[in-house]
């Protein structure tokens, strides 16, 4: 196909893929994506989704020559193309030889720079002319477009919508203009605002998972049906997982604004006892306090009665600081620190689980179906972890059994990728070494009717 010059210009979006730029273009020729993209010789095949269809957040990297061959398509500068896409300077090994002919490889987004979202195509239209679609590296507080009233989502997740309407909830909105004060405050402390951001969104994001057995919670359903038009209640787990960080963003950039606060982490001293060290109490003056900064004055005792989540471990870490009990410069003294396993899961992997659990019952559970293919990788040597440990269980009934089991399976719930049978294993040798089977269900994060039917079939349950 010969190589088309710009007649059309056509300019990139701040932090747009280069893949959505590419189509942009194509929908300007009025042509296919596909047709456009056969300009470029490719080194593999887009990514799709594990039930079929492409993905949004698809990306690609180009060679030198592929990408001038995107600067003559667009009609401007190379400069302005490397300034507007994030991916315009990846390189990667399988390119390095490439020379002469236009190469194009495909990645996935989130892999290359960061979070990737939808665009708000009203903007878009504002900008260009054309309503098109439009995917751009975002991180999450960057998701409200001001303008037009909208929270834009991830575009990483197999489900049709771009945006959810944000008019009525002028909370949400305001909550953008907010973070860019308290990531100003968290420069000022000497705090990466992106990392205190994740430790209040994971310690928000596990509040959203403890709610429905909030009876005085009103403000989040308000919001979540808000957002599904008051008309949700048919699939509201489908809604709960798409509408939550735009429902909790409000408290999310609360907590981070809190977190930062020096007589916060005073209060959390004097709740320890001071001096005089103590057990820290369920109806201690932080946590009370932190529940009235979200609008909630009775939900102290519930944050302060989470034991092991990353509100917990913060805590811990102020603690540990101020006594000067730290040791050198690590995780257990950094209060940013946000383990692997308080980290939310992501819309993304929510849906596959929502996705497995509908079309076979009990299934939705494996961990597997949580993580995306290209992320398995990144967790095999958990697997052979949980393999050693496993041999400690084994034909141990007794003493450590419990709490071996207990690390374990803790490790196993949040690893989201480790393999069905390892975990299944491991839950089996726990209840047989005495662990009540509610216990093993809440640390796998499983119905216990659920959990028992699954040992019972392999006839591996004992009691219980």
């Amino acid at each position: 196909m010969p190589h088309l010059p710009g007649l059309l210009r056509t300019a990139p979006l701040q932090g747009e893929t280069t893949s959505s730029l590419i189509c942009r273009i194509a929908s300007r020729y009025g042509m296919e994506p596909k047709v456009l993209r056969a300009c470029w010789k490719w080194r593999n095949y887009p990514p799709g989704h594990e039930g079929g269809g492409a993905r949004a957040d698809a990306e690609v990297l180009l060679n030198a020559a592929g990408r001038q061959l995107l600067v003559g398509m667009c009609g401007v500068e190379e400069a302005v193309l490397a300034r507007a896409l994030p991916s315009w300077a990846v390189e990667d090994a399988k390119l390095r030889a490439e020379a002469g002919d236009p190469v194009g490889l495909w990645r996935i987004g989130g892999a290359v720079v960061g979070p990737v979202g939808f665009g708000c195509r009203l903007c878009t239209a504002r900008r260009t002319g054309a309503a098109v679609r439009v995917v751009r590296y975002a991180p999450r507080w960057e998701r409200v477009c001001v303008r037009h009233g909208r929270w834009l989502l991830d575009a990483d997740a197999n489900q049709p919508l771009e945006h959810l309407d944000l008019g009525g909830l002028p909370e949400v909105v305001a909550a953008q203009r907010r973070w860019a004060w308290v990531a100003r405050r968290a420069v000022r402390v000497g705090a990466e605002p992106e990392r205190v951001f994740a430790l209040a969104y994971a310690v928000v994001a596990r509040w959203w998972e403890q709610a429905y057995g909030w009876e005085r919670e009103t403000v989040w359903p308000r919001r979540l049906h808000h957002m599904a038009g008051w008309d949700g209640g048919g699939d509201l787990e489908r809604w709960r997982i798409v509408g939550r960080d735009a429902v909790v963003f409000p408290e999310v950039v609360a907590v981070a604004d809190a977190l930062l606060d020096p007589g916060m982490a005073e209060l959390v001293w004097v709740d320890s006892g001071a001096g005089r060290p103590r057990a820290l109490p369920t109806d201690g003056m932080f946590c009370r306090r932190l529940g009235e900064r979200v609008g909630r004055p009775w939900l102290g005792p519930l944050a302060a009665a989470d034991h092991g989540g990353p509100l917990l471990a913060w805590m811990g870490s102020v603690l540990r600081l101020r006594r000067g009990a730290g040791g050198p410069p690590g995780y257990d003294n950094d209060p940013w620190w946000l383990r692997q396993e308080h980290q939310a899961a992501t819309m993304a992997g929510q849906l596959r689980v929502l996705g497995k659990e509908k079309n076979a019952p009990g299934s939705g559970t494996m961990w597997r179906a949580a993580v995306p293919a290209e992320q398995r990788r990144l967790i095999t040597s958990a697997i052979d972890s949980a393999e050693e440990q496993l041999l400690q269980l084994r034909g141990v009934q007794t003493g450590p059994t419990a709490d071996v089991a207990r690390r374990l399976l803790r490790g196993l719930g949040h690893s989201a990728g480790l393999i069905e049978n390892a975990w299944k294993r491991t839950a089996v040798a726990a209840v047989n070494g005495g662990v009540p089977l509610e216990e093993v269900a809440r640390w796998v994060d499983m119905p216990v009717e659920v959990l028992r039917k699954m040992l019972t079939a392999d006839g591996q349950e004992e009691g219980g």
